[in-house]
């Protein structure tokens, strides 16, 4: 019998199939095969349709159940993580009312200011654990202000993982994880937040039910499953969403355990035992896969938004044409160390939480007209975007949080060899990848919620480590050079 996993990206849609007895993957795929389409109307702006995803995830199913040559009824159970902190609005016929707002849209950033203002900045932070920021709660307040005929219409909110198992079951369900991210949740009454809601003056039936991460989620429809090419009743037994997933794909659960991605976005993810926060709420804390009241396991959660898709950007509109991405980094690495002085500052992709929320755009600095060229504007892009983690990473460092070991699936941006070792040299940590994706996270995740696993150890004793990347003294040097560079010339613009 098999496990079906679902990662539903801003990129796009993969899916796995995996074995519940060896636990290896016997097929994966994804959809569209070039990067889905973000739609920005306005500077700041991002939105995607989302039966978009829906479409994505149908024909993603389709080919990873072809590659892994497995039946519909071979499915035991399914597994969904998706894309955080987007809002997803339905009416009551459980249509969709308008285009979700995605994760890195920026336009309810003065919304969470004022309601962290006015709710008490620091019953915000000992509560909700973060300031409302430009989280799922805000962008609604935007709605409800923009948009009243839309907001009127609202039978409820969704994230973008509670769309497609709603589209899968006929359900409308979230989870405890999935409503902190949307900054809903109030961790000392264990509940909604009284405050959020009453400030925003929402009122609490916009909130779906609430169901374990792990456990029944509710069960493919018949017209789905004959959608899907698989059975009637297959129970989804995992929800989470895409950081706290990667973290559990890889068996990162404990206090002090670090996870990480290189993707559109990045992301470095350590896990906490403790109730604390950021007094800045430059990085986030959210309830983690695993997190109870009686044993809090939060995910404390730094994310830079423009990553993956600056390298992507480079590779499209600054490389020489049809170059892969392979063949980008052998451009990169012709060229030393630091660039010759050219320093990319990463954030052309919305407002930064790490920057207060502050959106000061992709800039180049040094740039020399008698020296640089493309090689070093790719190499001074992905050092950049190691430089912006290291950046964050510090901001951990000051919450307690000591990084000594990175786990990350070999994939995206760990990929390039310059990526993994500017990263383990400036910020002298030992870097782990693993043969692992967030679809198989979430296969394996549907396997603990359906019992097929005792528990996640179980699951994922099949986690197959297979590259470790040590500092190089040697190197060390000249990337934190590097940095202290990259450094003074972020600080003169984000002041």
């Amino acid at each position: 019998m098999c496990l079906l996993g679902f990662d539903i990206g801003s990129s796009s849609v993969k899916v796995s199939v995996v074995d519940e007895e060896t636990g290896l993957t016997m097929g994966t795929d994804f959809y569209p095969k070039e990067e889905a389409p973000i739609k920005a109307l306005h500077p700041g702006w991002a939105e995607q349709n989302p039966e978009d995803w829906w479409s994505y995830t149908k024909m993603a199913v389709k080919g990873a159940m072809s590659k892994a040559n497995v039946k519909g009824e071979d499915i035991k159970a399914i597994g969904i993580s998706y894309q955080m902190h987007g809002l997803v609005l339905v009416d009551k016929r459980m249509e969709v009312l308008r285009p979700a707002i995605i994760w890195c849209d920026s336009r309810a950033v003065s919304y969470g200011e004022r309601a962290f203002k006015n709710i008490g900045e620091k019953r915000c932070l000992s509560r909700l654990l973060n300031s409302p920021g430009n989280f799922t709660a805000s962008k609604l307040a935007w709605v409800k202000e923009y948009e009243p005929d839309v907001y009127e219409r609202i039978y409820k909110i969704m994230l973008p993982g509670d769309f497609v198992a709603m589209r899968m079951t006929g359900e409308i369900v979230t989870t405890v994880s999935g409503l902190s991210e949307g900054i809903f949740w109030d961790f000392q009454s264990n509940s909604i937040s009284e405050d959020l809601m009453n400030y925003y003056g929402f009122s609490k039936d916009l909130i779906a039910d609430i169901r374990p991460t792990f456990g029944a989620q509710g069960e493919l429809t018949a017209s789905v499953a004959a959608e899907l090419g698989l059975k009637k009743g297959t129970p989804v037994t995992y929800r989470a969403g895409d950081q706290p997933n990667n973290a559990l794909s890889l068996n990162v659960l404990n206090p002090g355990e670090i996870a990480a991605t290189g993707g559109t976005s990045g992301v470095v993810y350590g896990v906490n035992g403790k109730m604390n926060y950021d007094t800045l709420s430059r990085v986030n804390t959210f309830a983690h896969v695993n997190h109870t009241v009686e044993q809090p396991r939060l995910g404390v959660l730094l994310c830079i938004n423009g990553v993956g898709i600056l390298n992507s950007w480079i590779k499209k509109n600054v490389a020489p044409e049809g170059i892969s991405y392979d063949e980008l980094n052998n451009l990169a690495a012709t060229v030393p160390i630091g660039a010759n002085g050219l320093s990319i500052l990463p954030f052309g992709n919305g407002a930064e939480r790490m920057l207060q929320n502050r959106q000061v755009d992709c800039s180049i600095h040094g740039l020399n007209f008698n020296i640089h060229n493309k090689a070093h504007m790719a190499r001074a892009a992905q050092e950049g975007i190691v430089f912006a983690f290291k950046y964050g990473m510090d901001i951990m460092n000051e919450m307690g949080i000591d990084i000594e070991v990175i786990r990350a699936g070999n994939a995206n941006l760990f990929l390039s060899p310059i990526f993994r070792e500017a990263l383990a040299c400036v910020t002298g940590s030992v870097i782990e990848l693993y043969d692992t994706n967030g679809a198989v996270g979430a296969a394996k995740g549907a396997g603990i919620g359906a019992g097929i696993y005792k528990n996640a150890e179980e699951a994922f004793v099949s986690l197959k480590k297979i590259n470790v990347i040590e500092p190089d003294g040697l190197k060390a040097n000249a990337y934190c050079g590097a940095f202290a560079t990259w450094k003074e010339r972020l600080e003169k613009i984000a002041r």
